[in-house]
C-alpha cells in the first residue's frame, strides 16, 4: 500500500475491532498493490480463527479483486464462509481504494459463530413446541385471576364484545365456560352474569341448555 499512514491507521482499526469483539474475531489485511498471489496478508489479528499468518497464501477473495476490472467490485457484508476444518464464519469484505478508486487492499473481518450457532440450535430445540405462543394457557395467581382469564377465553371463542352478542352466542360462552369449570370457583354465577348482562337465573337457565349452535 501507498500510504504508511493509512497502513497504521487500518492496523489500529483491526486491533480495535478484534480487541472489542474477542478471539473469535478474526481481522485481516491484504494488500493488492504488488498483484501478486504469493503472500498477500500484511496484518492479522487472531489468525487462529482460521489459521493463516502473514506467510499465507492468497484466498479466494484476494484472487476475485486481483482479476476483475476494479469497477466491479464491491464490498461483501455479512455473508457466511467456512474453514476447512468445519468452523462457520460470519465475513465482510471490504475493498480499500486509492484516489483513482483502485482497489489497493482488503480489510476482512472473518467472525467464528461456530459455538454461538449450536447454542442457537440447542436453545431453538429447547423453545420449540406445538402450539402458537398466543394460544398457550395463562398460569393465574389466585381464583379470581382464573376466573377473569376464562371470561376472557369465552369472548375470544366467540369472536366479538359481549355487547355484541346475541343470546345464543352468550349460551355458546356460558357453555364453554361450565366445560371448563368455571362455575366451580366461589360466587362464579354473580361475576358471570355481571359480565354478560344477564341474570343470574338466566345463567343457570343457559348451562342447562344443551349447545345446539
Amino acid at each position: 500500500m501507498n500510504s504508511d499512514y493509512s497502513l497504521d491507521f487500518l492496523k489500529r482499526l483491526a486491533k480495535g475491532i478484534s480487541a472489542q469483539f474477542g478471539r473469535n474475531c478474526e481481522v485481516v489485511i491484504h494488500d493488492l498493490s504488488s498483484g501478486h498471489v504469493d503472500y498477500p496478508i500484511i496484518f492479522i489479528e487472531n489468525g487462529h480463527v482460521t489459521h493463516r499468518t502473514t506467510s499465507t497464501s492468497a484466498s479466494r477473495v484476494v484472487l476475485n479483486a486481483l482479476k476483475h476490472v476494479s469497477d466491479s467490485l464491491e464490498d461483501k457484508l455479512n455473508y457466511l464462509t467456512k474453514t476447512h476444518d468445519g468452523k462457520i464464519l460470519k465475513s465482510s469484505t471490504i475493498y480499500i481504494r486509492d484516489n483513482q478508486n483502485k482497489p489497493m487492499g482488503i480489510f476482512s473481518i472473518n467472525y467464528d459463530i461456530t459455538e454461538l450457532t449450536i447454542a442457537k440450535n440447542c436453545i431453538d430445540s429447547l423453545l420449540s413446541h406445538k402450539e402458537d405462543i398466543k394460544n398457550a394457557d395463562k398460569i393465574p395467581q389466585n381464583v379470581n385471576q382464573l376466573l377473569e382469564d376464562l371470561l376472557e377465553e369465552s369472548v375470544k371463542k366467540i369472536g366479538k364484545p359481549v355487547a355484541l352478542m346475541t343470546k345464543e352466542q352468550k349460551i355458546q360462552a356460558i357453555q364453554f365456560l361450565n366445560d371448563a369449570g368455571a362455575f366451580l370457583i366461589t360466587k362464579a354465577g354473580d361475576k358471570i352474569a355481571d359480565f354478560f348482562s344477564i341474570s343470574k337465573y338466566s345463567i343457570y337457565n343457559y348451562v342447562d341448555i344443551k349447545n345446539k349452535f
